[in-house]
């Protein structure tokens, strides 16, 4: 419905919105944790640990902020590293000992020099154009379908508009979810690879992930892919719908590049 024009309409539309959510990708995400800043004064141990991460990662010093919280967690957002902004929960610096909490900034760091909030907008830009993209294909199937020329044929098409709107979407989210879960294995990595404690990290998973499942986090479902652990279910989420890879597959892969078990 639409035909060209339609195709442009709903990437214009997608890119408008994620582009938004791109730019103030930092206020959006501390205004829905209701985060706080944290300064050197404030809280010295923590400015230190994130500061030095930062000067591993070969990066700015990121703004710091601090969310009243039970349940142990960190993310890290802003639209390039000169802007970005790391974010803990009370619950994560009561969990974690400083060569985890500092593996786990270096995990956050990693996002910001991988570029993970721009990725992930362009991911989210095409999944929503498919999505409105699909959305329009129910409509035509249904206005399409009242019609009354040619029965057969366009019962047919309508069955073939009905099943791309259906599997579009669909298809769509999983390659995003995917693309999710890559990313935060690649920062594992590069998080392990700053630090130089990828044991740390691994440890660092383990227990986020146990505190995560005992004391979920509120915070709603569009933000939760930026934190380390999933914070809503913990791992009782299906793994092709995960925003986050498995944590003991995590922990396996960090633990292998300190090499081999013994």
């Amino acid at each position: 419905m639409g035909g060209e024009a339609g195709i442009v309409i709903a990437l214009m539309f997608a890119l408008v919105m994620n582009f938004g959510a791109y730019w103030f990708s930092d206020r959006i995400a501390l205004g829905m944790t209701k985060a706080h800043p944290v300064s050197e004064e404030d809280d010295p141990d923590l400015y230190r640990l994130v500061a030095e991460q930062a000067y591993l990662a070969g990066l700015p010093m990121p703004k710091v902020y601090e969310i009243d919280s039970n349940s142990p967690n960190a993310f890290a957002t802003g639209r390039n590293p000169k802007n970005a902004t790391v974010a803990v929960t009370t619950g994560i610096r009561r969990l974690l000992n400083r060569d985890e909490l500092g593996a786990v900034m270096a995990h956050e760091m990693a996002h910001v020099g991988n570029r993970d909030t721009l990725i992930m907008t362009v991911v989210a830009t095409i999944a929503g154009a498919i999505s409105m993209l699909a959305m329009m294909a129910q409509f035509s199937a249904i206005f399409g379908g009242l019609g009354g020329h040619g029965r057969e044929r366009g019962g047919s098409n309508i069955v073939g508009l009905l099943i791309v709107a259906i599997v579009m979407p669909i298809v769509a989210s999983i390659v995003r979810l995917a693309i999710s879960r890559s990313r935060e294995f690649q920062a594992d990595r590069t998080g392990a690879l700053t630090s130089g404690h990828p044991e740390a990290l691994a440890s660092a998973l383990e227990k986020l992930e146990n505190g995560a499942v005992k004391a979920p986090m509120k915070v709603a479902e569009p933000a939760s892919h930026l934190f380390i652990v999933n914070p809503l279910r913990g791992n009782t989420m299906s793994r092709l719908f995960s925003t986050h890879p498995p944590t003991e597959e995590r922990a396996r892969r960090l633990r292998s590049m300190s090499g081999p078990n013994p």
